[in-house]
């Protein structure tokens, strides 16, 4: 029997492989230190949780509409308007079964085949085979540490084709921590006004932000940048809400209709239960999303100020989202016990063999040359860790 050609090209997520083998690992008793994690490492807050016990027993159970329900749309509105002076109605929102589905719809809504859709390096793994699925091209735009990671109009200009149909924009980002600032912003919204090219901006780390800089939405730029903007936001990483799965995206009326028929379709309407849960997550008291970031600032700071006191390697600081890109240039094509470390993925695979700990190689990011660790995990992982990665960078020859 034939499979399908567009399946069989897609390659299964590396993140969620390594984590999945890390936890695999652990619960055979092995002492393994996993960095992979894209999730917080807390809790749901409980009043997020008696907000879902308090659904279920009022039996909101059953199905909703299949874009999600009005109480929801209307916190989500509310949210934009406080928090990104961005006006939107419920016909130009979507709430969906994670914010990877909202990207998926609109892949699906926007692209023909042959489309492109240029994605920053690195980025995060699932733009590229998302793309595909949807017939349209993935076309790579280099943002080097030299600019900390962001990619800049000349670069774009360097990519665009009359086949360009999109841009993605992730800030801050996954895999960096990167965050652009408004003035870039402007930039590449006023190129993707000159090129007629639609914006679509992953925002999902936009509460999880350190030091003095801020979030701005690119779709708050301009009313041409407004008009052409598909924000995409959840509560998976803020609210610690990861296994809830509720995403959103919020865009021009006629996409967010296509997204939504798309998904009446496919899963229908996301949970319920979880639904309900993340008018809570929005409405309520926001206190937990500051003790978070707290933390994450005290982690990332140690890990940061301890990469950089390690022979070899070196990071930059993030601004946001919970992860640190570590540089391993200087330690490819040497020698680690008889094999030659080529890349990223065997450096990844020799530090989880020889010293048990997992992290995340940057051939899932688009780069070879680097490592990703996720800060959300507790100070005491992160330390021993760091000494077990710091044992291993000193045996290779």
């Amino acid at each position: 029997m034939n499979f399908s050609c567009k399946a069989e090209q897609i390659a299964p997520s590396l993140t969620l492989a390594i984590t999945a083998k890390a936890k695999k690992m652990k619960a055979e008793g092995i002492d393994v230190i996993g960095f992979g994690a894209g999730e917080p490492d807390f809790n749901t807050p409980e009043n997020i949780q008696k907000a879902a016990i308090e659904a279920m027993k009022k039996g909101l159970t059953r199905y909703t509409p299949a874009s999600g329900i009005s109480e929801l749309k209307d916190a989500i509105i509310k949210k934009f308007k406080n928090d990104n002076g961005l006006s939107y109605t419920q016909s130009q929102i979507i709430i969906s079964t994670g914010a990877k589905q909202c990207l998926a719809n609109v892949f699906q809504a926007i692209l023909n085949p042959g489309d492109e859709v240029i994605v920053p390096t690195p980025y995060w793994v699932s733009y590229p085979e998302l793309i595909s699925l949807a017939d349209g091209v993935p076309v790579y735009v280099n943002s080097g540490d030299e600019n900390n990671f962001k990619y800049t109009v000349e670069d774009l200009k360097a990519v665009l084709t009359n086949k360009t149909k999109a841009i993605i924009i992730n800030s801050p980002n996954n895999p960096t921590g990167t965050i652009y600032n408004k003035k870039e912003l402007q930039q590449i919204a006023e190129f993707c006004k000159e090129n007629d090219i639609a914006i679509i901006s992953d925002e999902i780390y936009e509460k999880l932000i350190y030091g003095n800089k801020e979030h701005v939405s690119i779709a708050s730029v301009s009313e041409d940048a407004y008009n052409r903007t598909i924000v995409i936001n959840g509560v998976s990483k803020s609210y610690a809400m990861t296994g809830w799965r509720i995403g959103y995206a919020a865009g021009p009326e006629k996409i967010i209709k296509l997204m939504s028929n798309i998904q009446s379709h496919t899963t229908s309407n996301p949970n319920s239960i979880a639904q309900y849960a993340a008018v809570e997550a929005l409405e309520g008291e926001q206190e937990t999303i500051k003790f978070m970031i707290n933390e994450f600032r005290n982690r990332k700071d140690y890990m940061v100020d301890r990469i950089n006191n390690i022979n070899s390697i070196s990071c930059i600081n993030p601004d946001g989202a919970f992860y640190v890109m570590i540089k391993i240039d200087t330690l490819l094509n040497k020698n680690f016990n008889g094999e030659i470390i080529k890349d990223s993925m065997d450096f990844s695979r020799l530090l989880l063999e020889c010293e048990k700990v997992a992290v995340i190689p940057g051939d899932a990011f688009g780069v070879n040359n680097y490592i990703r660790l996720s800060y959300a995990t507790s100070m005491e992982n992160i330390k021993e860790g760091l000494n077990r990665i710091e044992s291993f960078i000193n045996k290779i020859k």
